[in-house]
């Protein structure tokens, strides 16, 4: 079955699994949520910062960070879904998402998805490339989440730190993409 048969392409409407879409694009987070702020940065100069927003937003730093990405779009555009899924056979761990909106400036770059029925999260997550006026390139992720499935809410407080470890996992990631420049 293909990414787009099981998202239900059909209707959309509701498939979002929270209400507050679009909070990452501003603070605060919405209240009853975890909450990620990371940032780190990957690189220094335009060079750095064009290839570092090109990975982002065509889900080239996803799959170098291990995840397979299967996106109905080649980069994000508001309404785009995706699959990012992670682990090994029975063990895969698949997040249907939806983009919800997408930076392409002069010096900020990104997006943010949005969980989909199904995903064992409820919220959103944003990853952004921004180079400073120093020339050094940052790469930011927020997120707001909480568990929707079972095993997210057994794992408990266990979920925020892998989702940490997620998130520097992807700004290495990103650091080697931007490096190659």
């Amino acid at each position: 079955m293909n990414l787009l048969s099981r998202m239900n392409r059909t209707d959309h409407s509701g498939d979002l699994n929270y209400p507050e879409t679009g909070a990452t694009r501003g603070l605060p987070l919405p209240a009853g949520y975890n909450h990620l702020h990371f940032r780190a940065p990957v690189g220094h100069g335009r060079d750095a910062f064009e290839t570092a927003g090109s990975a982002v937003t065509g889900w080239l730093m996803h799959r170098a960070s291990g995840a397979r990405v299967a996106a109905e779009a080649p980069r994000a555009e508001p309404g785009t879904f995706v699959e990012v899924s992670m682990g090994l056979g029975p063990l895969r761990f698949r997040a249907p998402c939806e983009v919800i909106w997408t930076a392409y400036e002069s010096e900020r770059t990104g997006f943010a998805y949005g969980t989909r029925q199904r995903h064992p999260e409820r919220g959103e997550e944003s990853f952004v490339v921004e180079l400073a006026e120093d020339g050094t390139v940052w790469f930011t992720v927020t997120a707001f989440s909480r568990p929707a499935s079972w095993y997210t809410r057994l794992a408990g407080p266990l979920v925020p730190v892998l989702q940490r470890a997620y998130a520097h996992r992807l700004s290495g990631a990103l650091r080697k993409i931007a490096a190659a420049t």
